[in-house]
């Protein structure tokens, strides 16, 4: 029988495989996650995601795709079929922490008993309906707390907040990034 060295729901012999792999071959690194968006009526669109290429390849492990709906609550015009982009985007930044922190805090051994995060932001509508050209269209704040429960003492809990930083969701709403936009006729 193989024991596994699993550490908050990580295989650390495969985390560790991974990163020697990465090590060896940087090309290994590159991935491309890709969705791809219909709108419905109104605020209503739809998402699905299904396919990706990482890892030197392109992923057939999703036999059906996720699919995501759209939409805003009537205050806004919509007919609440789903959670707005902003809430997606929040949802989005807390579980890449929220992993990031996880996975990160089992390879240095910091086993956690939970964690849990609340994240709200903060938007201006004015900069979306184009009524104030100083106030941007997008959040002006994002909090995030986290609470976490373990076995660990504060060097360690200090250590999961320094962890954060590795979320590549985090980096993209914190750093400017180039996003190409092309509308064409279908």
């Amino acid at each position: 029988m193989q024991v596994t060295n699993i550490v908050n729901g990580v295989d650390l012999d495969r985390l560790a495989g991974t990163i020697e792999h990465v090590s060896a071959d940087p090309m290994l690194a590159q991935f491309q996650f890709r969705a791809r968006n219909r709108w419905i009526d109104g605020g209503h669109n739809r998402t699905t995601i299904k396919a990706f290429y990482g890892a030197g390849q392109e992923d057939t492990s999703r036999t059906e795709p996720f699919v995501l709906d759209a939409d805003e609550p009537p205050l806004l015009l919509g007919e609440n079929q789903g959670p707005n982009a902003g809430e997606y985007l929040l949802q989005a930044l807390a579980a890449c922490l929220t992993g990031t922190i996880v996975y990160h805090a089992a390879a240095r051994g910091i086993v956690l008993d939970g964690l849990e995060c609340s994240i709200e932001g903060d938007v201006d509508v004015q900069g979306f309906l184009g009524l104030d050209e100083t106030v941007r269209p997008g959040f002006q704040q994002i909090r995030v707390a986290f609470k976490a429960t373990g076995d660990f003492d504060d060097d360690q809990l200090a250590e999961l907040a320094r962890l954060a930083g590795y979320s590549p969701v985090r980096d993209t709403v914190s750093n400017p990034v180039p996003v190409a936009i092309e509308v064409s006729r279908a």
